[in-house]
């Protein structure tokens, strides 16, 4: 991913805060985005990125935590037809009707709930496994699921952290340490995992410095 000067940063965060609030009278658009009439909360460049992802990595398991309406889970259950592989595990706390679909299993729960993980994971086999994380965005939490979930993801795979764009990088100044800040620790803690920036060659993205590779 090239460097932007930063007159073209200026651009691409207010763009993105624009975008990401809605235009002045209107609600978040993120908000406002669906897949087959399923709310899904997500920018529609990222999950581009994803089906791109996909196609290079064929993961056998995604694990997803904040399922919300079930909109991600059944674009990602889409993208694995097309593949023609994979199954989804999505984890919330909330009960809810969501989109039923045969590569998805729906997990109630939390995702820093280390008994409950091992009781739907402890005894897959060998397979190609990515994690995106997307539920409690406060910071304690976030750096819970990592220390649980990055085992989980196979060597040349991905870890995705949704939503590091909050607490103002560049948007939602107010929120205070959230994922950003927990991606942050977990890098300065780890060597097993590396930055991705070409994953946010869109330029706006909802995950800047979130998309992880495992490398080791």
């Amino acid at each position: 991913m090239f460097e932007m000067d930063s007159e073209t940063s200026r651009i691409v965060n207010s763009f993105h805060d624009l975008y990401y609030n809605g235009p002045p009278g209107q609600r978040p658009i993120f908000e406002r985005t669906y897949w087959m009439g399923v709310p899904c909360l997500k920018c529609p460049l990222d999950l581009w990125v994803y089906q791109e992802i996909f196609h290079e990595i064929r993961p056998d398991l995604v694990i997803e935590t904040g399922t919300a309406a079930g909109g991600s889970a059944l674009f990602m259950a889409h993208m694995m037809d097309l593949l023609g592989r994979g199954e989804i595990i999505s984890i919330d706390i909330n009960p809810a009707d969501r989109p039923v679909h045969p590569r998805i299993r729906y997990v109630l729960g939390s995702s820093g709930d280390e008994a409950l993980l091992k009781s739907v994971l402890g005894d897959r086999p060998d397979e190609v496994r990515l994690v995106i994380l997307d539920s409690d965005h406060s910071k304690p939490h976030v750096k819970r699921e990592l220390e649980l979930l990055s085992p989980q993801v196979t060597v040349g795979s991905y870890l995705i952290v949704e939503d590091t764009n909050i607490n103002g990088h560049p948007t939602y100044q107010a929120f205070g340490p959230g994922p950003f800040e927990a991606v942050e620790d977990f890098l300065n803690g780890t060597t097993d995992f590396v930055l991705d920036p070409a994953r946010e060659k869109f330029l706006m993205t909802f995950n800047p410095r979130g998309f992880l590779k495992r490398i080791k």
